[in-house]
């Protein structure tokens, strides 16, 4: 009887234990990472500087390389421009990766990015990127009205000061700000730690 209860134990922490791999692998197979606009432009050297874009950049590397390592899905998005157009080489996508380039601040706007996803049966989106109030946030809003479950990674967006006026608005005010607005109803907002926590 003893032995009987040992062999029952083990098999239902078996088939516990594959239940929560084969929930995992769902998850990865519908979850898709979007990296939006972290282009040398926003860059010190470049003709749009944000404040502390490095910084962001280094987290969506962090995000990028937990993706790879899951086989998970990777989505770059670049913004058409004349100077500093080529992705950060801190998250250079590779040749399978899939990249999209847009002319409007919406990257769904004039792009497959959409189709793609739903050929790809990806509902949940991972986005990080450049800059918090504008393509990140164009981006989220939009992806939220299609359905799509959104998480925005907040320290790995960056913006810049804006003027209106006589009335300056500091980055970090315009960076916050914006994901209050997103936090909720469009998205969640989480740092990169909080997210790599939930995924352990």
């Amino acid at each position: 009887m003893k032995k009987f209860f040992e062999i029952s134990t083990v098999l239902v922490i078996l088939f516990l234990s594959s239940s929560v791999i084969m929930a995992q692998s769902n998850t990865n197979k519908t979850t898709a990472l979007i990296i939006i606009d972290i282009q040398n432009f926003y860059f010190p050297e470049g003709s749009v500087p944000l404040f502390e874009p490095e910084k962001a950049a280094e987290n969506a590397k962090k995000l990028l390389t937990f993706f790879r390592d899951q086989n998970m899905t990777v989505i770059h998005v670049r913004h058409n421009t004349n100077s500093g157009a080529e992705i950060h080489n801190l998250v250079s996508p590779k040749e399978n990766e899939k990249v999209i380039s847009k002319d409007k601040a919406n990257a769904f706007v004039g792009t497959d990015l959409l189709e793609y996803l739903n050929y790809n049966k990806i509902t949940n989106l991972i986005l990080c990127g450049m800059q918090t109030h504008m393509c990140l946030e164009a981006a989220t809003r939009a992806a939220s009205d299609f359905g799509f479950n959104c998480t925005v990674i907040e320290d790995a967006c960056a913006t810049r000061d804006l003027k209106y006026g006589d009335t300056t608005v500091k980055a970090k005010d315009v960076h916050f700000s914006t994901l209050s607005t997103l936090n909720g109803t469009y998205a969640k907002i989480l740092t990169r730690q909080e997210y790599f926590e939930l995924e352990k």
